[in-house]
């Protein structure tokens, strides 16, 4: 699928700009046709921040955390079964964005995973993460074995099976979020922590709009005030929801909210990171959409164990 037209989805880098990364080795002539002055060139291959695209992942932002927050009101199989759409979106992205060379068996195996665990979330008596892990120990060697039987034998096999890792991960991490529900407290943390990661991507991402200053890469269109606002923010957020809410108490909601946001903004950056790294190698960018939003999805996705262990240690 083609990415649109618009100057705010524009590609990047521009067509020639691999040519420009490309330093001859040293000790080799300048080729004849080379500009002498590099700097200019540099400057314009840099992605450029789109700020429509900004506002957008950040709304994708608030809308992933308050799915998660509303649903944690409902009964557990009720969560369990919002938290498997979620799961399943988060499956549906990471493929496509990651573009691993076996993108059905590792679809396959996520969602299979994400299903089990969610099923393991709701039933086990008393509640405890010890079926997740034997879930998640499952889909990984379902996974091995898919990626070994597969037609293309054992071709870029340690690429593939990474994928299917960080699927596996992220969706056992998601149904952390079921078992703490359960917990005489857990409804209570999900909506502190969680609202603090959420407010902290939104803003992290909405200042990006208005004032991606300073840079934090060249190559990422990223802005270093916006992460460190936005952490700060969803901090006094926690602490806020702390001292309203029966059960808690501000400083301890506080400090399990920092944690909470601090691993959601880092793992949003990381994905930019990640991309950037892929196109300066010279990969075909990943459809817009799913690698636009595989920031905030897996975001949201490993800040949930984040919150159930910084649950567990304050508040609970």
């Amino acid at each position: 699928m083609p990415a649109p037209t618009s100057p705010d989805f524009g590609a990047w880098p521009p067509a020639d700009s691999a040519a420009r990364r490309r330093r001859p080795p040293e000790g080799d002539p300048r080729p004849d046709d080379e500009p002498a002055d590099r700097t200019s060139d540099q400057a314009d291959a840099l992605p450029p921040v789109r700020r429509l695209v900004s506002l957008g992942i950040a709304g994708f932002s608030a809308l992933v955390a308050i799915a998660l927050i509303v649903g944690a009101q409902t009964r557990h199989e009720s969560y369990a079964v919002v938290m498997f759409g979620v799961q399943a979106l988060f499956v549906a992205v990471w493929t496509i964005a990651s573009r691993p060379p076996a993108p059905r068996v590792v679809g396959a195996v996520g969602i299979a995973v994400a299903a089990g665990t969610d099923l393991a979330a709701v039933l086990t008596r008393p509640a405890s993460l010890a079926p997740l892990a034997y879930v998640t120990a499952a889909g990984f060697i379902i996974g091995v074995v898919g990626q070994l039987t597969r037609p293309a034998g054992r071709q870029r096999v340690t690429e593939s099976l990474g994928s299917s890792l960080v699927v596996t991960l992220g969706v056992v991490s998601f149904a952390c979020l079921v078992v703490l529900g359960r917990s005489p407290k857990g409804t209570q943390a999900i909506v502190a922590c969680l609202a603090a990661a959420g407010i902290a991507l939104f803003i992290a991402r909405f200042a990006d709009a208005i004032a991606p200053l300073p840079r934090i890469a060249p190559q990422v269109p990223r802005g270093g005030a916006g992460v460190v606002l936005g952490t700060m923010v969803g901090t006094a957020v926690a602490g806020a929801i702390g001292n309203y809410l029966d059960g808690l108490s501000p400083l301890p909601s506080a400090l399990a909210g920092l944690a909470t946001a601090i691993v959601a903004v880092m793992v949003d950056l990381s994905v930019g990171y990640a991309e950037a790294s892929r196109i300066i190698d010279g990969d075909e960018p990943a459809l817009w959409l799913a690698r636009h939003i595989q920031g905030p999805i897996g975001a949201m996705a490993f800040a949930a164990p984040a919150a159930y262990v910084a649950s567990t240690l304050l508040l609970l």
